[in-house]
This record gives structure tokens, sequence and C-alpha cells, in this order.
């Protein structure tokens, strides 16, 4: 099997992880903090593109606002989801109100929507709160062909 790029939530260094060894875990060889952590990490300029171009992992993103209700609503469901999908999907949230340019690149029209991204490229969408098991579901199918 072959190393895949994992990028770290902490510091966005790749590292390079035997995909064998993904559900070990890891450390970061830069900074040494984990890498995965067993809930979405927040999005933003600063590390979006590492985690959506860089990481051979498919990263699911939850685009959302801060005054949204069926966004505060599936909050605590996205990050259990992050519990059942890490380490094969990494979760992600961008705050559409602070990161504008992210979710224009997008083009998102409605929150919250779930997008799954691979090597920078969509390759599913899904608008509307979803509960746990769906988010589960619809990601796992999403990133089945990957």
């Amino acid at each position: 099997m072959a190393d895949l790029i994992v990028v770290c939530p902490s510091c966005t260094t790749s590292n390079r992880v035997p995909q064998t060894r993904l559900g070990a875990g890891g450390t970061c060889g830069r900074c040494g903090n984990a890498l995965f952590e067993g809930h979405p990490i927040t999005l933003g300029s600063l590390n979006f593109n590492a985690h959506a171009m860089k990481s051979d992992l498919p990263l699911l993103v939850d685009f959302w606002a801060t005054w949204c209700g069926p966004c505060r609503q599936m909050t605590p469901a996205f990050e259990a989801a992050a519990a059942s999908l890490e380490p094969l999907i990494r979760l992600g949230k961008v705050d559409t109100e602070a990161e504008l340019n992210i979710a224009s690149r997008y083009d998102i029209r409605s929150i919250p929507t779930l997008v799954m991204l691979h090597k920078g490229r969509e390759i599913a969408r899904q608008s509307g709160a979803m509960p746990t098991n769906a988010i589960v579901a619809w990601a796992r199918q999403a990133a089945a062909g990957l």
C-alpha cells in the first residue's frame, strides 16, 4: 500500500503516513500534535488550501454561519460525524461570513451546505441540515469512488 499525504490540523505541515497505519492516528512530524482529533477543524484563508488541495484525504466541508438556525442545529451532528469518518475523511467548517472568498469560490448560495473535496476538486454537494447518520452515510457514499 502507498503512503498518503495527511495535513496536520494544527500547523498545516504535510505528513507522509502509510495507508495501513491511518487508523493508528499518528502525530505531526513538525509540531508533534495529533493528526486526527475526532472533531472538525476550523478552516480559513490560512489553512483551507493546504487541507483542500495538498492532502490525499477527502475533505468534507460544512459551510455555515453563526446566525443560521439550521447550521447551529446541525453542528452537533457534524461534530459527531467526525468521530465516525476520521481518519478516512477530514472534516472542516468554514464560516461563510468570515471567509467570503472561500464561500464565493465554491459558489455557496444556501447554508448549511456540505461539500466533499478531493485534491481541490468538488466531488459532491448537499444542502440542508442533516442528522449524524445521514452525514456519515452521504460522506461515505461520496468518497467511495476515490
